[in-house]
Protein backbone atom coordinates (compact mmCIF):
# COMPACT_ATOMS: atom_id res chain seq x y z
CA UNK A 1 0.00 0.00 0.00
CA UNK A 2 2.71 2.47 0.99
CA UNK A 3 4.79 1.69 -2.12
CA UNK A 4 1.83 2.44 -4.41
CA UNK A 5 1.29 5.71 -2.55
CA UNK A 6 5.02 6.49 -2.87
CA UNK A 7 4.84 5.95 -6.65
CA UNK A 8 1.95 8.40 -6.93
CA UNK A 9 3.76 10.86 -4.65
CA UNK A 10 6.78 10.75 -6.98
CA UNK A 11 4.55 11.08 -10.05
CA UNK A 12 2.81 14.19 -8.76
CA UNK A 13 6.11 15.64 -7.54
CA UNK A 14 7.49 15.23 -11.08
CA UNK A 15 4.31 16.56 -12.65
CA UNK A 16 4.14 19.68 -10.47
CA UNK A 17 7.87 20.44 -10.08
CA UNK A 18 8.32 24.18 -10.01
CA UNK A 19 4.66 24.97 -9.37
CA UNK A 20 5.56 27.34 -6.51
CA UNK A 21 7.30 29.72 -8.90
CA UNK A 22 3.97 30.21 -10.76
CA UNK A 23 1.92 31.09 -7.68
CA UNK A 24 0.75 34.68 -7.41
CA UNK A 25 -0.56 36.30 -4.26
CA UNK A 26 -3.35 38.76 -5.09
CA UNK A 27 -4.02 41.26 -2.31
CA UNK A 28 -6.96 43.16 -3.80
CA UNK A 29 -9.47 41.51 -1.45
CA UNK A 30 -9.58 41.71 2.34
CA UNK A 31 -8.30 38.12 2.36
CA UNK A 32 -5.35 37.52 0.02
CA UNK A 33 -6.10 35.09 -2.84
CA UNK A 34 -3.52 32.68 -4.23
CA UNK A 35 -3.66 32.29 -8.00
CA UNK A 36 -1.78 29.75 -10.10
CA UNK A 37 -0.49 31.09 -13.43
CA UNK A 38 -1.19 28.04 -15.64
CA UNK A 39 0.04 29.57 -18.90
CA UNK A 40 3.41 30.46 -17.39
CA UNK A 41 3.78 26.98 -15.88
CA UNK A 42 2.93 25.18 -19.13
CA UNK A 43 4.98 27.60 -21.24
CA UNK A 44 8.12 27.39 -19.13
CA UNK A 45 7.98 23.60 -19.14
CA UNK A 46 7.25 23.45 -22.88
CA UNK A 47 3.96 21.61 -22.33
CA UNK A 48 1.42 24.05 -23.78
CA UNK A 49 0.06 21.40 -26.17
CA UNK A 50 -0.14 18.70 -23.47
CA UNK A 51 -3.88 18.00 -23.11
CA UNK A 52 -3.51 15.78 -20.05
CA UNK A 53 -1.60 18.30 -17.94
CA UNK A 54 -3.88 21.13 -19.11
CA UNK A 55 -6.94 19.16 -17.96
CA UNK A 56 -5.26 18.34 -14.63
CA UNK A 57 -4.47 22.02 -14.03
CA UNK A 58 -8.05 23.05 -14.89
CA UNK A 59 -9.60 20.50 -12.52
CA UNK A 60 -11.17 21.12 -9.12
CA UNK A 61 -8.63 18.86 -7.43
CA UNK A 62 -5.78 21.08 -8.59
CA UNK A 63 -7.65 24.19 -7.41
CA UNK A 64 -7.86 22.57 -3.98
CA UNK A 65 -4.18 21.67 -4.20
CA UNK A 66 -3.28 25.33 -4.87
CA UNK A 67 -5.46 26.63 -2.05
CA UNK A 68 -3.97 24.12 0.43
CA UNK A 69 -0.35 24.27 -0.68
CA UNK A 70 -0.19 27.85 -1.91
CA UNK A 71 0.41 29.70 1.36
CA UNK A 72 4.12 30.37 1.82
CA UNK A 73 3.96 29.73 5.57
CA UNK A 74 2.43 26.39 6.54
CA UNK A 75 3.34 22.93 7.77
CA UNK A 76 5.69 21.20 5.30
CA UNK A 77 5.54 17.52 4.45
CA UNK A 78 7.18 14.84 2.33
CA UNK A 79 5.70 16.18 -0.92
CA UNK A 80 7.24 19.62 -0.32
CA UNK A 81 10.63 18.03 0.30
CA UNK A 82 10.37 16.01 -2.93
CA UNK A 83 9.39 19.03 -5.03
CA UNK A 84 12.04 21.29 -3.50
CA UNK A 85 15.06 19.09 -2.85
CA UNK A 86 14.78 15.82 -4.79
CA UNK A 87 14.48 17.25 -8.32
CA UNK A 88 17.95 16.18 -9.42
CA UNK A 89 17.62 12.73 -7.87
CA UNK A 90 14.30 12.06 -9.62
CA UNK A 91 15.76 13.21 -12.96
CA UNK A 92 18.84 10.99 -12.49
CA UNK A 93 16.72 7.94 -11.69
CA UNK A 94 14.59 8.17 -14.87
CA UNK A 95 16.81 5.77 -16.80
CA UNK A 96 17.77 3.56 -13.86
CA UNK A 97 14.88 1.36 -12.60
CA UNK A 98 16.79 -0.19 -9.64
CA UNK A 99 17.58 3.26 -8.22
CA UNK A 100 13.98 4.35 -8.82
CA UNK A 101 12.65 1.29 -6.97
CA UNK A 102 15.06 1.96 -4.10
CA UNK A 103 13.80 5.56 -3.85
CA UNK A 104 10.16 4.40 -3.94
CA UNK A 105 10.89 1.98 -1.07
CA UNK A 106 12.57 4.78 0.93
CA UNK A 107 9.52 7.00 0.39
CA UNK A 108 7.20 4.14 1.39
CA UNK A 109 9.21 3.68 4.58
CA UNK A 110 8.88 7.40 5.36
CA UNK A 111 5.12 7.26 4.72
CA UNK A 112 4.87 4.27 7.05
CA UNK A 113 6.87 6.05 9.78
CA UNK A 114 4.70 9.18 9.41
CA UNK A 115 1.54 7.16 9.97
CA UNK A 116 2.92 4.80 12.63
CA UNK A 117 5.41 6.68 14.82
CA UNK A 118 5.26 3.85 17.41
CA UNK A 119 5.08 0.64 15.34
CA UNK A 120 5.32 -1.64 18.39
CA UNK A 121 2.07 -0.13 19.70
CA UNK A 122 0.26 -0.18 16.35
CA UNK A 123 0.66 -3.92 15.83
CA UNK A 124 -0.03 -5.70 19.10
CA UNK A 125 -0.30 -9.45 18.92
CA UNK A 126 -3.56 -10.97 20.10
CA UNK A 127 -2.98 -14.26 21.90
CA UNK A 128 -4.57 -17.36 20.45
CA UNK A 129 -7.45 -18.73 22.47
CA UNK A 130 -6.59 -21.85 24.40
CA UNK A 131 -7.76 -25.19 23.17
CA UNK A 132 -11.31 -25.89 24.32
CA UNK A 133 -11.98 -22.29 25.33
CA UNK A 134 -15.00 -22.19 23.08
CA UNK A 135 -16.60 -24.97 25.13
CA UNK A 136 -16.51 -23.01 28.39
CA UNK A 137 -19.59 -20.97 29.13
CA UNK A 138 -18.72 -18.02 31.31
CA UNK A 139 -21.01 -15.19 30.34
CA UNK A 140 -21.07 -12.50 32.98
CA UNK A 141 -24.13 -10.28 33.23
CA UNK A 142 -23.59 -6.70 32.08
CA UNK A 143 -23.42 -4.43 35.14
CA UNK A 144 -26.10 -1.84 35.69
CA UNK A 145 -25.06 1.74 34.97
CA UNK A 146 -25.36 4.25 37.80
CA UNK A 147 -26.90 7.32 36.13
CA UNK A 148 -25.90 9.63 38.98
CA UNK A 149 -22.26 8.59 38.74
CA UNK A 150 -22.28 9.09 34.94
CA UNK A 151 -23.57 12.64 35.41
CA UNK A 152 -20.88 13.34 38.03
CA UNK A 153 -18.15 12.15 35.68
CA UNK A 154 -19.53 14.28 32.83
CA UNK A 155 -19.62 17.38 35.06
CA UNK A 156 -16.05 16.75 36.24
CA UNK A 157 -14.84 16.39 32.66
CA UNK A 158 -16.60 19.59 31.57
CA UNK A 159 -15.13 21.51 34.50
CA UNK A 160 -11.60 20.29 33.66
CA UNK A 161 -11.95 21.06 29.94
CA UNK A 162 -13.19 24.60 30.58
CA UNK A 163 -10.14 25.43 32.69
CA UNK A 164 -7.65 23.75 30.36
CA UNK A 165 -5.98 25.60 27.47
CA UNK A 166 -7.30 24.68 24.02
CA UNK A 167 -5.62 21.68 22.46
CA UNK A 168 -3.21 22.53 19.68
CA UNK A 169 -1.66 20.32 17.10
CA UNK A 170 2.07 19.74 17.29
CA UNK A 171 2.73 20.63 13.64
CA UNK A 172 5.29 23.35 13.29
CA UNK A 173 4.73 25.86 10.53
CA UNK A 174 7.65 26.92 8.40
CA UNK A 175 8.39 28.75 5.19
CA UNK A 176 7.74 26.31 2.34
CA UNK A 177 10.86 25.82 0.21
CA UNK A 178 10.32 27.12 -3.31
CA UNK A 179 12.55 24.59 -5.04
CA UNK A 180 14.12 25.16 -8.43
CA UNK A 181 12.44 27.39 -11.03
CA UNK A 182 10.09 25.84 -13.60
CA UNK A 183 12.35 26.56 -16.60
CA UNK A 184 14.82 23.96 -15.32
CA UNK A 185 12.52 21.05 -16.21
CA UNK A 186 12.43 21.46 -19.96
Amino acid sequence: DKEVRAIFLRLFAQLFQGYRSCLQLIRIHAEPVIHFHKAAFLGQRGLIENDFLTKVLNGMAFAGFVSERGPPFRTCDLFDELVAFEVERIKAEEGNPPKMIKHVRELAEQLFKNENPNPHIAFQKVPRPTEGSHLRVHILPFPRINEGRVQELLQEGLARSQGAPPATRGDKKCVVPAGPPVGMFM
